[in-house]
């Protein structure tokens, strides 16, 4: 009998023990899972703040969130990259858009002005994310500032394709289309590459020609135009012309005295909602004895391109392609 409540003292003991131990294991478990399902809650409950870029351009340094959603676009360039590239805008200037951007006149987007003043009330109204401006603008930059995060993103003529490809990567990087930017650019290096040799085998020059009802003004090297020389190589017929918004004004005579071999037009009248009226102006008895008028070389650029909507990733593969269509 003895033996036998030794036994089950025995036995029980070993079952209390294996019972604690079991316990002991089931809380473990509990506590360890706990705070991994409380912390996995609280990181679904609190959303990710956004990347925050410091973008460096010609008027300063602005800290701008990455993708942002509110975007309002002082430049066609711009918005003809934005629109290339996919992305959407929230405010634009509506009274010039070239017709190739037409989309944008649409009343679900905000009429924040013209290219050369901001209704400053409007863009407010939208809290933007991101405020993008070029030349014709920059002399609101301030107030713009004090608005949304602005920055600028004009072309500088005197190094054309080379801001033209930071202001494309800039946009890129702001809206993580970094691999289709690069596609992009790829194909117009490629095609100023194949322009660029056939121009500089022809050996010709050229002058370019801004016609504004009436009256002409002469573009040359480093000019809001001089692409036409300095990447695309063709030589300046007058080497002389001074760098200028609005161009040199000249005359007919002019012209006739330089003899170009070729002659780019840009008809401003036509740009701004005029008459298109350069093809009548520049055609007269003075011009057609010039050596582009007798080759077949008075070139009509398309004035949405290039007098509008410049550095953008269309319009500057247009206008690379309108020249390569010129050459002969």
């Amino acid at each position: 009998m003895k033996k036998n409540s030794w036994m089950l003292a025995l036995l029980l003991v070993f079952v209390l023990i294996v019972s604690a131990c079991g316990n002991g294991s089931d809380n473990q478990t509990t506590g360890g899972a706990a705070p991994a399902t409380s912390g996995d809650s609280n990181a679904a409950q609190t959303p990710a703040q956004p990347a925050e870029l410091t973008i460096k351009h010609k008027l300063g340094e602005t800290k701008v969130k990455k993708n942002p959603q509110k975007v309002v676009v002082f430049d066609y360039g711009v918005l003809d990259s934005l629109d290339r590239l996919g992305v959407e805008v929230t405010g634009v200037p509506q009274a010039s858009i070239p017709p190739y951007l037409a989309k944008y006149k649409d009343a679900k987007y905000k009429n924040v002005g013209s290219l050369v003043e901001a209704d400053f009330e409007k863009v407010s109204a939208i809290k933007p994310d991101l405020i993008i401006i070029s030349g014709r603008l920059q002399t609101a930059y301030e107030e713009l500032s004090k608005i949304g995060p602005t920055i600028f993103l004009g072309v500088d003529n005197a190094k054309y394709l080379e801001t033209y490809t930071e202001n494309a990567k800039t946009l890129g990087q702001i809206f993580g289309k970094e691999s289709q930017v690069d596609t992009e650019l790829a194909k117009v290096n490629e095609t100023v590459k194949t322009v660029s040799a056939k121009i500089k085998a022809n050996g010709k020059n050229a002058l370019i020609i801004l016609a504004n009802e009436g009256a002409i003004s002469a573009y040359g090297a480093g000019s809001r135009f001089g692409i036409i020389h300095d990447v695309l190589g063709f030589t300046p017929v007058d080497p002389g012309i001074e760098v200028s918004t609005h161009g040199k004004p000249v005359s007919f005579e002019y012209i006739a005295e330089k003899n170009p071999d070729y002659l780019f037009i840009v008809d401003r009248g036509a740009a701004v909602g005029g008459e298109s009226a350069a093809k009548k102006t520049i055609e007269n008895e003075l011009v057609k004895k010039t050596k582009a008028f007798k080759d077949g070389n008075i070139v009509y650029l398309d004035q949405n391109y290039w007098y509008l909507s410049g550095g953008g990733l269309i319009s500057v593969s247009e206008m690379v392609k309108e020249i390569e269509k010129s050459v002969k």
